[in-house]
């Protein structure tokens, strides 16, 4: 579907536009990009992840120019994505060399090297703190430096560098989960060529993990409540932590990690979860099979990385007349600048259409043809 520009007064436009400025500062005060990025981190994560482009200051800068719109931002964060030069493609990236920050697993009570809480509100009250209120940068000085000191007399053990075993792989040794084929095929750039369907699980992939926040949860809900998946699923592991970008040597291709070049690191969430499934086994005999969903986003985002699982497991498997088993169904809808895009369309003039349909309706009423 196209549209024609729309072209209006000029003069109304940029006072529409100065006005929108008035609005941000009306109040006389602004909030500075880095206090975005620092005190924002959750919402700053979630557009990153929706724009698909790792780089937090100019996160918090679309965060700023939005005034908090996390559609916008995303928006205005992958429209300046469209911009930048693709120089290269990143190595295979392991997410056993995660540096773990969190990790958490619903199935077990007892994993191969521990489970650890790290930083997240799922164990406070949800109440309101109104000492927020009042908190001043000395406060915050104050209570980090006591923080410190806390740490430092802890005198925690230094852990060496191990890549932790998967939880999944405990379901694999007892043949409860069946071992999967090395795949190396290239994945298909969505950014590049437009997804056609029936879509690679690449495609699938790429597109749930820059899916709106909203809209992943949203569906991955509607499919455990029954409108898709016939059992619950469970987390087998919830990890948030940082892994290593690297890149081939640009002169020629690498042998080994060692010869690849350190780019940095991005902070991600990784979710394996597991469902079980009926099948049948020998002579018919009705046999449980446990299945693996998976999602993987960028920060910290864990509702997302869990919906993400559950839906990348439903259209692994799809089932008739289930929508959120239909992969056209799914990834049309939950990208944030397609959906708020079209949506937004409404608001342009549609004078010419409208005039038609109501010059149509006037002649059936008429009884006219």
């Amino acid at each position: 579907m196209a549209y024609v520009a729309v072209k209006g007064g000029e003069a109304a436009i940029a006072e529409s536009i100065k006005r929108l400025r008035y609005e941000r500062l009306r109040e006389r005060r602004t909030i500075a990009v880095k206090a975005i990025r620092s005190g924002l981190r959750a919402l700053v994560d979630r557009v990153m992840s929706e724009a698909s482009l790792y780089a937090k200051e100019l996160a918090a800068l679309a965060i700023k120019q939005a005034e908090g719109n996390p559609e916008e931002a995303t928006f205005l964060l992958r429209a300046y994505r469209s911009t930048l030069p693709r120089k290269y493609y990143s190595r295979l990236t392991s997410m056993g060399s995660m540096f773990v920050e969190r990790r958490i697993s619903a199935a077990f009570k007892d994993i191969a090297g521990g489970q650890l809480l790290g930083a997240s509100a799922d164990y406070t009250h949800r109440l309101l703190d109104f000492n927020l209120e009042k908190e001043t940068s000395a406060n915050v000085r104050a209570w980090l430096a006591a923080f410190q000191r806390e740490q430092e007399a802890e005198k925690p053990s230094v852990m060496p560098r191990v890549e932790l075993p998967r939880v999944t792989d405990i379901l694999r040794s007892e043949g409860l989960l069946r071992r999967m084929q090395q795949d190396d095929t290239a994945p298909r750039d969505i950014t590049r060529q437009s997804m056609t369907f029936p879509a690679e699980r690449s495609e699938r992939l790429q597109t749930l993990t820059r899916g709106e926040s909203g809209a992943v949860v949203a569906l991955g809900y509607a499919a455990i409540r029954g409108y898709g998946l016939a059992a619950h699923p469970t987390v087998a592991a919830l990890m948030v932590g940082r892994v290593a970008i690297t890149i081939d040597y640009p002169l020629g291709a690498c042998d080994s990690d060692d010869e690849a070049l350190y780019l940095g690191q991005v902070r991600v969430t990784e979710v394996d979860a597991i469902i079980p499934a009926a099948k049948k086994g020998q002579g018919g005999k009705q046999e449980i099979e446990i299945r693996l969903g998976y999602g993987l986003c960028f920060g910290q985002n864990e509702s997302k990385a869990i919906a993400m699982s559950v839906l990348d497991y439903c259209l692994e498997h799809p089932i008739p007349d289930s929508p959120v088993h239909d992969e056209e169904f799914v990834l049309t809808h939950i990208d944030s600048v397609e959906a708020s895009g079209f949506i937004s369309h409404l608001k342009l003039p549609h004078y010419v259409t409208f005039q038609s349909e109501l010059d149509a309706a006037r002649r059936i009423n008429r009884g006219e043809r």
